[in-house]
């Protein structure tokens, strides 16, 4: 296999997790009566571009159904998160009813329904029929196309070019990350500006947080590859923020190589900061496995412990990551009966290759367990508040990213 950026033969694993199902891959009960599909799920670093990878086995149209179940809008604070990009970002684009803003991977609307409130033009471009329809509902424009540098060259033939193109957790999705690119760079209007969000390397090995690796994630980025990959289309690196979500991401501005708009200090600082704490150094990616490993082991032998204890447990968030970590540990129904979800889709399903359960959060309230692991750790506080009433009658909380605690 070669690099997808740079096509430098790949020698070197950075982590492997063994043989998964897709992550967002949930089961009906018919489902349950077939066989699954498990592909390898093993990362590789690049050593020339410092792209990580997943082992090139599965194609962008096998894991992005049209029942894909992943609906943004099921989280308030990624709601709230969205609201503030978008009023932020107009006031410093000074977005009007005579601009266009194009998201790629808009989901089911969460983030364009402000635009649209705001009397902004827009365009989605999304290819999951289930999210698609769901933003449609909301008034917003969408395409239901996987974006690269076909459409964008038939947005810009249209006269579509968009003042601002967002991706949000989009980026590290795509397999053809060079052809993507090329299509931001197609249907980007002079003067315009692209932000990118993406959980941040740098993040992923400083805090262990191995459970966001699945197949959806084709890549893993940092600041310094993100540069390579942009200048390598035209592209060139405006600003860049840090953020707190998905436990660590940033937000880069990127315009066209010859927007007179000069790069903030921001940019040179993180590259620098990537530097000295070894993202250019192949040392850094080899030591990472072991401590993927601890976690694992660290939270099969606490679920082990509370049943030979007799206290039962349960888990909340369907989430990707979560599946990530019950599969590479092996965790299955005997260990975790059950996992609740706010999002009605993913509701009556079961997990991809634990076969666990999924029941609506009422199951929390109707028969209180004594702990919950809750799968999406990043929004565990938010989990929390809206189980307070529970936490007063004893139950406990669980994270086992990026390390096991008892909340």
């Amino acid at each position: 296999m070669n690099c997808r950026h740079c096509q430098t033969p790949l020698r070197h694993v950075f982590l492997d997790l063994g043989y998964a199902p897709p992550s967002n891959a949930y089961l009906s009960e018919d489902d349950l009566r077939r066989p699954e599909i498990t592909y390898p799920l093993k990362l590789y670093v690049c050593d020339h571009c410092w792209l990580v990878q997943t082992q090139d086995v599965v194609a962008a149209d096998a894991l992005f159904t049209s029942d894909y179940a992943d609906f943004s809008s099921t989280s308030s604070s990624w709601l709230q998160h969205a609201a503030d990009y978008s009023a932020m970002i107009s006031q410093r684009l000074g977005l009007n009813a005579d601009s266009l803003v194009i998201e790629v991977a808009a989901n089911d609307g969460y983030l364009l329904r402000n635009f649209v409130q705001a009397g902004i033009p827009c365009l989605g471009i999304e290819p999951t029929a289930a999210t698609a329809t769901a933003a449609k509902a909301q008034g917003i424009p969408i395409l239901r196309q996987f974006f690269g540098t076909q459409l964008a060259r038939e947005l810009a033939a249209q006269g579509r070019q968009a003042d601002l193109i967002i991706g949000n957790n989009v980026y590290a999705h795509v397999p053809d990350i060079n052809d993507f690119s090329a299509g931001l760079k197609a249907a980007l209007k002079p003067g315009g500006t692209v932000t990118l969000e993406f959980p941040h390397l740098l993040y992923l090995i400083t805090h262990n947080l191995f459970d966001t690796v699945y197949h959806e994630h084709f890549s893993y980025l940092s600041l310094h590859a993100v540069q390579r990959i942009l200048q390598a289309q035209d592209l060139r690196l405006w600003d860049v923020e840090q953020l707190p979500t998905q436990g660590g991401s940033l937000r880069v501005y990127a315009i066209h190589a010859d927007d007179p708009r000069p790069a903030t200090a921001a940019v040179a600082d993180l590259l620098a900061t990537e530097q000295t704490q070894g993202l250019l150094d192949l040392a850094t990616y080899q030591a990472f496995q072991p401590r993927a490993d601890r976690i694992k082991n660290d939270l099969l032998a606490y679920l082990i412990e509370q049943q030979r204890a007799g206290r039962r447990i349960a888990a909340y968030g369907a989430a990707a990551k979560g599946n990530t970590l019950i599969n590479y540990a092996g965790i299955k129904p005997d260990l975790l009966p059950y996992v609740c979800d706010a999002a009605p889709a993913k509701q009556g399903k079961y997990l991809p290759g634990s076969y666990i359960p999924i029941r609506p959060p009422a199951a929390l309230r109707d028969e209180p367990p004594d702990e919950v692991l809750i799968l999406p750790w990043n929004i565990a506080e938010e989990v929390k508040a809206q189980l307070a009433e529970l936490a007063e009658g004893g139950m406990r909380f669980v994270t086992a990213v990026p390390a096991l605690r008892v909340h």
